[in-house]
């Protein structure tokens, strides 16, 4: 990456000739690749080959029904202070505010995303205690410490605004106490004023926010959320959400979006980005109904949340039955919950509590829950309607509802939740959960037009938490020793594209470049070393059927590196960079294909089996059931209720997807091979 320290005028005359003779020179002066769409000093930091920005677009806060009944107290300037490093205060397991939060790198850039459904009763039933609708019954069971009461309260939320399926869905009595209509412009303001507050905006461009908010639709729990992002300070004048749009209807959110931001306000821009649809029953990318729906979603969804601590949703497939919902990819086991909707939070006291949380068979399972499949079924649609909807490159983020925008760290999760994953609870009722995700895009800048238009041109990857730094381009031709040239971005950019684009087939295989360092890691908490880089391909063939292979280009499965099982130690070592230049074995110019990118960390340990461990039971013990009945039984001296510490003995070779250890991981946009035509 090369770096520019842009220099201001008054504080160095007479340096401008030397730098811009030096500019031109070597060809760092060049028209930048973003348009700028605010009024802000310019970076004194800008990379003309880029450089990865760490953030999270999904992050909610006690503005949130759903954060504000687990008793979580953090606001928008809260999460956001957590994000640029500093600690905040979250509830431990019985509701007292014990437990001090602090990420151990603060991001780049994160956006709030709190329910929009919701923004105007929460307000009511929590701002003013001397307004009627504060008194509300619901609000002050919204408001109470009592757990069962508190989980009456998320019930009341959810089923009147989330999994309703109507057109024309209930507003709450409060909105007949109070204004809710006023009451939600007042706290999309304060999200805006929050992100204003803590956007960087001087020259030293250290940390940036975006304006956003998120659109939660969830018909009988099946997940169709999504993160809507605005790209400055042009915003709607609500926040749009299921009660303007009614369910099962989110294209209507993009015509919404379309009349209010992108054609009825000068310089607004907006994208919508959905998640989790691992939990979307099969509802998340249906065929379009028209061709403008098509184009709308091209352009309102260029990205897709890959992975958040609900899960990941790339690809799934079943270690016990040895197959997958259409895949063969062993690695497609990683971090998956048995459930296909909502429900499956469902869990109290350790138990579920309700039938729809039930596991779901892999032929049951919805084909395009799993994005893979999703990116698949694209060619196909374009084969047959000339348009392929499903162009969509890759980020990952947490979903926390704790206000810690980043904080999926394995060794240091303290949940997502509020009190319901906080301590013991975290183990007990949502082993199954995970830290979450990261974003990653690759900009000149640290700022919010130069991010949005990274993420608009899906020049971004996902991870699962951690930071490896990750390059995919694809070109004609790019010479063999590209990896070891000083200047192989410059190169790559100049004779291909990044990930995220297009390139028309040419007559031989394009040729890739894939680059991934490790995670370098913080201070008393390295990263780990790489183990292999693999190369993900779907394409479609003559008869129309569609099919993935994976190819490993770089490093190797069989390292020998693993973990202590009493310590969790990292033992072994792997790979600090790895490179290659590879073209595809199998390739056909006349066949649409897609490829992306997936880096494996060595194996490390899960963060519910550092959690189990540092209460006394090792999952990898032979005696770990003795020691999670003991440790229970403590704890229930304590107050708690149910078997507490059970889940950390699970046997792996009996469950389709959970393991005590796990390989972190990170995963590229798509390039996309549109075929030659003939």
């Amino acid at each position: 990456m090369q770096k520019i320290f842009r220099v201001r005028l008054n504080e160095c005359k007479r340096c401008v000739g030397f730098l811009m003779l030096a500019f031109f020179s070597t060809g760092l002066i060049a028209q930048e690749s973003f348009e700028r769409t605010e009024q802000r000093e310019p970076c004194d930091e800008y990379y003309v080959n880029k450089r990865p920005m760490f953030g999270d677009l999904h992050v909610h806060t006690s503005y949130s029904f759903d954060s504000y009944v687990s008793s979580q107290r953090n606001d928008p300037d809260a999460a956001y202070r957590y994000a640029r490093g500093e600690p905040i205060t979250l509830p431990d397991a019985d509701a007292n505010q014990t437990v001090i939060a602090q990420i151990q790198r603060p991001l780049d850039f994160t956006a709030i995303t709190d329910h929009a459904e919701f923004l105007g009763p929460i307000n009511l039933c929590t701002q003013d205690a001397s307004a009627p609708s504060y008194w509300f019954p619901a609000c002050i069971a919204t408001r109470n410490e009592f757990f069962l009461v508190q989980l009456l309260a998320a019930n009341y939320w959810v089923s009147l605004g989330v999994t309703d399926t109507s057109k024309d869905k209930k507003q709450s009595l409060v909105c007949s106490i109070g204004d809710c209509d006023k009451a939600h412009k007042q706290t999309w303001k304060k999200i805006q004023d929050a992100a204003e507050k803590h956007y960087d905006r001087s020259s030293d461009c250290t940390f940036t926010t975006f304006n956003a908010y998120e659109y939660t639709d969830a018909p009988n729990f099946s997940n169709l959320h999504r993160n809507v992002i605005f790209r400055n300070n042009n915003v709607t004048a609500t926040a749009i959400s299921t009660y303007d749009t009614g369910s099962l209807n989110y294209p209507e959110l993009w015509k919404r979006l379309r009349q209010e931001c992108i054609d009825g306000d000068v310089g607004c821009d907006v994208m919508s980005i959905p998640h989790n649809s691992n939990l979307s029953r099969g509802l998340m990318f249906p065929d379009p109904n028209s061709e403008l729906e098509a184009q709308d979603r091209l352009f309102f969804e260029p990205l897709v949340e890959l992975v958040q601590h609900k899960a990941a949703s790339e690809c799934r497939f079943d270690r016990l039955l040895g197959r997958g919902v259409a895949t063969e990819d062993e690695l497609c086991d990683f971090e998956q919950v048995q459930s296909d909707n909502l429900s499956m939070l469902g869990s109290v006291f350790g138990e579920l509590r309700t039938d729809e949380a039930d596991p779901v068979a892999i032929d049951e399972f919805g084909r395009r829950n799993m994005v893979r499949n999703v990116l698949k079924d694209g060619l196909a649609l374009e084969q047959t309607t000339g348009i392929n909807p499903f162009k969509m490159g890759f980020i990952g983020s947490t979903d926390t509802h704790s206000a810690t925008p980043g904080g999926a760290e394995e060794d240091n999760y303290v949940g997502h939740l509020g009190r319901r994953d906080a301590g013991y609870r975290n183990v007990q009722d949502h082993f199954f959960d995970n830290p979450g995700g990261l974003a990653v895009v690759w900009a000149e800048e640290n700022s919010r037009d130069s991010i949005f238009e990274g993420m608009r041109k899906r020049e971004a990857y996902a991870t699962s938490g951690t930071r490896p730094i990750v390059r995919f381009f694809a070109g004609e031709h790019y010479a063999a020793e590209l990896c070891s040239d000083p200047q192989m971005i410059e190169k790559a950019y100049a004779g291909g594209v990044p990930m995220g684009s297009e390139l028309e087939a040419f007559a031989a295989s394009p040729t890739f470049l894939v680059s991934a360092a490790k995670d370098a890691g913080s201070r008393g908490h390295p990263g780990l070393d790489l183990q292999r880089v693999q190369v993900i391909k779907g394409w479609l063939d003559e008869a129309g059927q569609t099919h993935e292979q994976v190819f490993d280009v770089a490093g190797t499965a069989d390292n020998g590196a693993g973990v202590d099982p009493n310590s969790c130690r990292p033992t072994g070592s792997g790979y600090k960079n790895l490179c290659a230049v590879w073209q595809d074995p199998h390739y056909d110019d006349s066949e649409a294909a897609f490829y992306y990118v997936r880096v494996l960390e060595n194996p490390s340990c899960r963060w519910s089996t550092l959690h189990c461990q540092a209460a006394g039971v090792n999952p990898f013990a032979p005696n770990c059931a003795d020691q999670a009945a003991t440790k229970t039984e403590l704890m229930k001296d304590n107050g708690a209720i149910g078997d507490v510490y059970g889940k950390c003995c699970l046997d792996p070779s009996e469950q389709p997807f959970y393991s005590p250890t796990l390989q972190e991981r990170a995963w590229t946009s798509p390039i996309w091979i549109n075929p030659r035509k003939t």
